[in-house]
C-alpha cells in the first residue's frame, strides 16, 4: 500500500465529527448502552450532554460517544465505572492531544 493511500484511509472528516451531535436513545442504539446508564454517568460527571436545560432531551458530540464506548469497553474487561472513568479520561487526553497533530498537518 502506498504511503498516500494509507493517509487516505486515516483521514478524518473534522467538521463532519465537529457538527456530529445525537439524542441519548441514538447513542444508545449506537453504543448498546442503556439509555439508564448513560443518565447514571451523566450524573457522576464522567460525561456531559451538551444540553444545559433540564427535562430536554439531551444530546451528545462524537467525543461523549467515544467516550462511552471506551467506558463501556473498560467495563467489559472488569474495570469498576470509576476505575475506567479515569483510565478513559487519561485515554481522552491523548487522543485529543494526536487529532489536534493531525488536524494541523492537514
Amino acid at each position: 500500500m502506498r504511503k498516500s493511500e494509507a493517509n487516505k484511509e486515516l483521514s478524518f472528516d473534522f467538521d463532519f465529527l465537529d457538527k456530529l451531535v445525537v439524542g441519548i436513545g441514538e447513542v444508545s442504539q449506537i453504543t448498546n448502552i442503556p439509555t439508564r446508564q448513560i443518565r447514571y454517568w451523566e450524573d457522576k460527571g464522567i460525561i456531559k450532554s451538551l444540553t444545559e436545560v433540564e427535562g430536554k432531551n439531551r444530546r451528545y458530540n462524537y467525543e461523549n460517544i467515544k467516550k462511552m464506548l471506551l467506558i463501556k469497553e473498560m467495563i467489559d474487561e472488569g474495570y469498576t465505572l470509576d476505575a475506567a472513568a479515569e483510565k478513559v479520561k487519561k485515554r481522552m487526553e491523548m487522543i485529543e492531544e494526536t487529532l489536534n497533530k493531525l488536524q494541523k498537518k492537514s
